[in-house]
Order: structure tokens, then C-alpha cells, then sequence
């Protein structure tokens, strides 16, 4: 009887307490990544005084890395489990973290950053299919949406903190922020890698009789759905994290004229704008479908680059550019916090219970090219002086995300894309598309 009732507080609540242990080590890392991730250029570039095009290079390098190890991370999260990949995703990164501090050559700062990268992106998909294990179809999207935010307020912070600390004319300042996040990633692995995960969840998913289905990452192919996804999540990524730091920031700082100080409060604006909203915009969501959420944050990011489109107009006038700039990231956190509760449960619905980690792992494959993709896009129009093109480039990208949110309307079942559904219909029964009437309403198969 004990255990039917703690059985049923999991399922209404999640489990508590590992998942408040994957919480707090995702803040951790982050909290590590902020102390450094802002000083990576200028460390390769000034401070051990390698130039720019070996600092471009490691930045590669560390975004091939993911190519690299996420096709394998995804298999092993889905045969061995979250934990041990986790756990061997925070010693690639912690000793890639420490190496990279105490670098001081172009091959050494190669091999570092491959090492760095590899960690960094094996943990991802890692703590996303911890997240998913230790909540349910209840409290899924909070719980992405509270690692948003923490991940956020961390990153702040250690940002902050960092920039007390280093010094660029002092090697050692550097090396020493490189070495306290190679400590937290092992925090994260003290804190989050020793937590009990709970077993996967099995989802009922209705299929034709008869019906076999392909396996492996054939079954992530086949699933026109999160292709459908991965295609919309690339964009997303491509066109509002990939600019965030490199495209927006060139632009603001070459074309517009802002200084760093003002550009740095920007970024705060944008980061204390998630860190308010983002709860607030969960239980705005949480009754509304996953594909609305996504079609109003392009609707948002529009407003973020006709922003953009002012500061550029009346750049000549300092306070009023300086207001457009602030407000450009402003809004792209509000669109940040749309999201934030929407893309992780939709992989979580999308995905057998068999391939979470190959979802996930796609998912996070697709970010990493686009943020790695989205930069030299954005800094070569920019830095060529079209940046009205640049603008309008966005703007179309930010045009196809909305219609793209609502075309995916068609490919997913109600369940997946978080539509009210019948009283007493099972909530871990995600049926197909054929279990729908022609009218789009849920035919219940027994």
C-alpha cells in the first residue's frame, strides 16, 4: 500500500528529489560555463596571444566535437542509461575545462577544446533525459522550464563573478576560471551523477496491427514528426541563439554604435527578463498547444528585429539606439521563455520509450549546428556592411518559424502537442495520427 501511494505522489509530482539534484548540478555547470565562455576569444587570441583565426578554429573545434560524440551519446544514454553517460560527459568536459586553462599552444588548445566541446555537449542530452525521467506529462514543461531559467540565473552569475576576477593582462587570472569550471563540472557529477534516476516510464503508443515499425535511428528517420521538429528547432536556434552573441552583438557594437558596457547590460536585460517571466509564461502555456507557444515566440522575435531595424534607423541618436538595442534582447528572452517549456517535452512525447536518448541527442545535434552556423552567418553580413540584408534574412527565418510551429500542428497527436484531452483518456497513451477523426478530434482505440 506504501508503495501504491508513493507511486502515485510521483506520478502527480515527479520525483523530487533527484530531479531537485539534476536541477542544481545543471545550475552548477552553468554557473562554471558563465565564468569562462564570455573570455574564450579573447584568451586564445590576446592573452596567449595565438590571433584571431586560431581562436576561430578552436570555436570549430569545439562545435565539431558534438558532431562527433552525440550519435554515440544518444545509443549509450539508451542502452546504459542517463547516469553513467552523464558521468562520462563531466570528465571529458572537466578535464577538456583544465587543459584549456593551461594551454598555452595552438595543438594543445585543439585537443583541449575537442575534449571541452565533446564533454560539454555529452552532457546535454544526458541531463535532458534525466529531466524527462524524473517528471511526468504533468510536470514536464516546468521542469524544463526551471532548468531554463536556472541555467540562465547561473550563467548571470557566473559571468558576473568571472568578470571580477579576470584580467587579461594576467595569464593566471584566466587559468584560474578555467580550473574552478573544470570544478564544477565536477559538482555536476557529484550532485546530479549520484542521483537516483528513476526507470523509463513506458508510453503507450497505438499502432496499426500488424504493424512492426523500423528500429534505431531508422525509427528516428521514419518519424516525420521530429524531423519535422528538428527542421523548426534548427531554425529557432539558427536564428535567435545563433545571433545572440555574435550577429545581434556585432551589429549593435559595428553598425549601431553601442559600447560593451551597454551591450553587457543588455545581456543582464535579457537574462532577468527569463528569470521573471519564464514561471509566469509556464502556467500561461501549460493549457495552451506547444505549437502556439512556438509560433507566438517568432511572433515576439519579429517585434526583437524590428527593433533591431530602429536602432539601425536612429542610430545616430545615442539614448534612443541604446533603448532599441536593450529592448532587441528583451525580447528575445520573452520568446526564450515561450520556448523553454515547449521543445524538450515535445522530444519527450515524440520519443519511444527505447530511443529517449537518440531524441534527445538529435535534438541537441541540431542545436550545436546551428549555433555554430548561425554566428559566421550573421558576422559575415554584418561585417560586410549589409547589415539591412542581415536584418532581413532574420526576419524571413523568424517568418518561416511561425509557419513552421503551425504546419507541425498537423503531425502531432493532441497529447504531444499538449491539446486538452477527453476526461479519463490515460496520460501516457499516445496514440497516432490515425486514431483522430477527420475532424482532428481524438478517437479512443482501446
Amino acid at each position: 500500500m506504501t508503495g501504491t501511494v508513493k507511486q502515485q505522489r510521483q506520478q502527480r509530482h515527479g520525483a523530487g528529489g533527484p530531479l531537485r539534484r539534476v536541477q542544481i548540478g545543471n545550475a552548477l555547470s552553468a554557473f562554471g560555463s558563465g565564468f569562462t565562455m564570455p573570455y574564450m576569444f579573447v584568451y586564445v587570441d590576446q592573452v596567449r596571444g595565438l590571433g584571431s583565426l586560431a581562436a576561430g578554429m578552436v570555436f570549430t573545434v569545439f562545435a565539431l566535437a558534438a558532431l562527433a560524440v552525440l550519435p554515440f551519446t544518444g545509443r549509450g544514454i539508451d542502452r546504459y542509461g542517463p547516469r553513467p553517460v552523464l558521468l562520462a560527459g563531466t570528465a571529458l568536459a572537466a578535464s577538456g575545462a583544465f587543459a584549456f586553462g593551461h594551454a598555452t599552444g595552438t595543438p594543445d588548445l585543439m585537443i583541449a577544446s575537442f575534449l571541452f566541446g565533446a564533454g560539454v555537449t555529452t552532457c546535454q542530452p544526458a541531463l535532458a533525459t534525466m529531466v524527462v525521467r524524473c517528471s511526468t506529462r504533468a510536470t514536464r514543461s516546468r521542469a524544463f522550464a526551471l532548468q531554463f531559467t536556472l541555467v540562465n540565473l547561473g550563467m548571470g552569475i557566473g559571468a558576473l563573478v568571472g568578470g571580477q576576477i579576470v584580467d587579461v593582462a594576467e595569464p593566471a587570472t584566466l587559468t584560474r576560471l578555467f580550473t574552478i569550471e573544470a570544478l564544477t563540472f565536477v559538482g555536476l557529477a557529484i550532485v546530479a551523477g549520484t542521483a537516483r534516476i528513476p526507470g523509463a516510464q513506458p508510453i503507450v503508443v497505438e499502432v496499426e496491427q500488424g504493424e512492426a515499425g523500423p528500429q534505431g535511428l531508422r525509427a528516428l528517420f521514419a518519424d516525420k514528426a521530429m524531423m519535422r521538429l528538428c527542421l523548426l528547432a534548427g531554425l529557432i536556434f539558427f536564428t535567435c541563439y545563433g545571433q545572440f552573441e555574435s550577429g545581434v552583438a556585432a551589429f549593435a557594437t559595428d553598425t549601431v554604435g553601442t559600447a560593451p558596457s551597454t551591450l553587457g547590460l543588455a545581456v543582464g536585460v535579457n537574462a532577468l527578463t527569463i528569470v521573471v517571466l519564464q514561471m509566469f509564461v509556464v502556467r500561461l502555456t501549460e493549457r495552451r498547444r506547444r505549437t502556439t507557444a512556438m509560433a507566438a515566440a517568432g511572433v515576439v522575435w519579429l517585434g526583437a528585429w524590428v527593433m533591431a531595424l530602429t536602432a539601425g534607423l536612429v542610430r545616430s541618436d545615442a539614448m534612443a539606439a541604446t533603448v532599441a538595442i536593450v529592448a532587441v534582447y528583451s525580447l528575445f528572452g520573452v520568446g526564450e521563455s515561450l520556448l523553454a517549456p515547449t521543445l524538450g517535452p515535445i522530444v519527450a512525447d515524440l520519443a519511444p520509450t527505447r530511443l529517449l536518448g537518440t531524441y534527445n541527442s538529435a535534438h541537441a545535434l541540431v542545436k550545436q549546428i546551428a549555433v555554430a552556423v548561425g554566428p559566421a552567418v550573421g558576422v559575415l553580413l554584418v561585417g560586410s556592411g549589409t547589415w539591412p540584408l542581415y536584418l532581413a534574412v532574420m526576419v524571413l527565418c523568424t517568418l518561416l518559424i511561425v509557419t513552421l510551429a503551425l504546419r507541425l500542428r498537423a503531425h502531432l497527436t493532441p497529447v504531444q502537442d499538449n491539446a486538452v484531452l477527453p476526461a479519463g483518456f490515460p496520460a501516457n497513451r499516445v496514440p497516432t495520427r490515425t486514431s483522430l477523426t477527420s475532424t482532428g478530434e481524438l478517437q479512443v482505440v482501446a
